[in-house]
């Protein structure tokens, strides 16, 4: 599959500006035969919130998405896009993927920072891989990749590729340059990081988005500035879970695990 990470600027509560953008975009990522183009963490809301009604003022509705699904129908491409979106009295911080076919996929963040809207947000409550046309695909949002177990849990129920949307800002080039490429290589899958930049609320974003192969090479990464990668997977690459060096003397499998020693 060709992949593309669109690391951009965010217009803080913008969101028809925001839409709009990820529109011109993918309409340009299609022409290059990209079949799946990922965007930021609240890349149609923006993430910083003083306060709750802030966080409830700035997130959106489902329906005001659907100009994504029907491009994502139109233009034949997959498109995984954060944003802080209602759901009755509540809100999440929520990433949608978008099928070619019109199914619409939802995953809720579960690990929870306290910091910007996140702390005005409700935690998702489980990691599902997602059947899609090109394999199985898991997300995570930003946060949920520092916890080993989240990535681990996706990998073990098949997830071939796990893509991650993000907001990390300075003080988190960790989990940028390193964390992602140890999700990667531990659980021999596919990572997708994309982060944004610019700055937000006195914050500025760091970029550093990557597209990690299985074995924890970097395939592509970026810079601080806005940027596009793109990268073309063979994603049944990651069904394999045994490395063999030398046939019956240098062999590893990292599913090979003693989950009875493990503190739960």
């Amino acid at each position: 599959m060709r992949l593309a990470c669109v690391q951009i600027n965010v217009v803080h509560g913008s969101g028809q500006l925001n839409i709009g953008r990820v529109l011109r975009n993918v309409n340009v990522l299609a022409e290059q035969g990209v079949q799946l183009a990922v965007f930021p963490e609240c890349m149609l809301t923006g993430y910083g919130a003083a306060d709750a009604n802030e966080a409830w003022n700035i997130a959106l509705e489902p329906e005001e998405l659907d100009p994504i699904a029907d491009a994502a129908c139109e233009l034949k491409i997959g498109i995984l896009v954060g944003t802080l979106l209602r759901d009755g009295d509540k809100v999440y911080n929520a990433a949608i993927l978008f099928l070619p076919n019109g199914r619409r996929h939802e995953y809720r963040k579960t690990h929870i920072p306290f910091m910007g809207a996140d702390r005005f947000v409700q935690p998702g409550n489980t990691l599902e891989p997602i059947d899609t046309p090109w394999g199985k695909l898991g997300v995570l949002i930003c946060f949920d990749l520092r916890f080993p177990e989240a990535a681990r849990s996706l990998a073990m129920k098949g997830a071939e590729l796990i893509l991650v949307p993000t907001n990390w800002p300075e003080g988190a080039v960790v989990s940028a340059e390193h964390i992602a490429i140890a999700r990667a290589a531990e659980n021999r899958v596919f990572v997708a990081t994309c982060n944004r930049v610019g700055e937000e609320r006195g914050f500025r974003f760091i970029g550093k988005s990557k597209i990690v192969g299985i074995d924890g090479e970097l395939l592509a990464s970026a810079g601080d500035e806005e940027a596009t990668l793109i990268a073309d997977l063979d994603l049944k690459l990651a069904q394999t879970k045994k490395r063999v060096v030398v046939p019956g003397e240098y062999e590893t499998d990292c599913f090979a695990r003693r989950p009875e020693l493990y503190v739960s």
